[in-house]
């Protein structure tokens, strides 16, 4: 409440929009307000259902019903207080990448794909493909999505590590079991307001004909642009857009969201250095296990979460995987 208050003190100054974080704080005022909204309805309705008990008990039963689903509303207010990092509230970019096991990887980063657009379309997030690198024979190699709402980076930063699936690969005519791994990366989407060098003479920029879904146009022109930033070696790319200027454009926002994200990173190692400790959870983890054969189970292994609906977590059913890891805070 007081946060809003101050932003929207500022909000109302004359010289207001000349800011460059302008967009952003007024971005922040809205989510604010939207939250105070929800708290607000929720102490109403609580007040309503105490005064019609109160004043008639039989009414109790449809009363309790109603406080089943205001008790869950209230859960997720109260996950929503361990989203309390710097960039939590913001859009994330989400990448995926096929690691060991050739085409049936390359599958799984398509069935991940799945499972994070349908996890997108229930929680009312849109999202939209940015790049995307096909597989040699089937599925995809690499795969990055754009994903705006409120809290997006905050929920799905949980999901951050190397995803394992056990199955019989239907690409084995022998029907045997394989295993394989793709990894998540999630950074938080950052808007002009955050500062961040970038020098011209530290990027290779090159553009090549896109090989995605872009359509027709984007298809047959050099739209698609891969930025290479020198000092640190992170390469970006982007060509679902058709036009070459859309593409580096998004490009170097993704590239200044890495940058910003690797930032982040050494100064946590760095905290940990000065505390003596050191994170067992880093993007080069295990950290969750989809088995399909001989048994069906996927597992978190940070938090110990598990469940044997295989088929009802890759529809994008992973909110209590994600709620258990910010409950636990590991």
């Amino acid at each position: 409440m007081e946060e809003a208050e101050k932003l929207e003190k500022i909000s109302l100054k004359p010289d207001f929009w000349n800011r460059e974080d302008a967009s952003s704080i007024s971005k922040q005022i809205g989510d604010y307000k939207k939250e105070i909204e929800l708290v607000n309805v929720l102490k109403y309705e609580l007040l309503s259902y105490k005064e019609l008990i109160e004043l008639d008990a039989s009414y109790f039963g449809d009363v309790e019903k109603s406080l089943s689903e205001i008790e869950l509303k209230i859960y997720k207010l109260e996950l929503e207080t361990k989203l309390c990092g710097k960039y939590d509230k913001n859009d994330a970019i989400l990448e995926l990448h096929s690691g060991a096991g050739g085409t049936e990887a390359c599958d799984w980063v398509s069935m991940l794909l799945r499972m994070y657009e349908r996890w997108c379309e229930r929680n009312n997030y849109k999202y939209e493909i940015i790049d995307e690198l096909p597989g040699e024979e089937a599925g995809l190699k690499k795969v990055s999505l754009l994903i705006k709402g409120l809290n997006a980076y905050g929920y799905l930063k949980c999901e951050r590590g190397v995803h394992r699936l056990v199955r019989i690969s239907p690409f084995d005519s022998n029907k045997r079991r394989h295993t394989s791994f793709a990894s998540v990366e999630v950074t938080p989407e950052v808007d002009d307001s955050i500062n961040i060098e970038i020098k011209d003479e530290d990027l290779r920029i090159d553009v090549y004909r896109s090989t995605g879904a872009g359509g027709q146009g984007a298809n047959t022109t050099d739209s698609a642009v891969r930025i290479t930033h020198i000092p640190t070696n992170i390469v970006v790319t982007c060509q679902n857009e058709r036009s070459q200027l859309k593409n580096k454009e998004l490009a170097m926002k993704v590239l200044k969201a890495k940058l910003i994200a690797l930032e982040e990173e050494k100064l946590q190692k760095e905290k940990e250095k000065q505390l003596g400790t050191q994170s067992d959870i880093n993007f080069g983890s295990q950290i969750r296990s989809y088995v399909m054969h001989p048994y069906s189970m996927v597992k978190d292994h940070r938090t110990e979460y598990e469940t044997s609906d295989v088929n009802k977590v890759m529809d994008g059913f992973i909110d209590e995987f994600i709620e258990e890891y910010l409950r636990k805070g590991v």
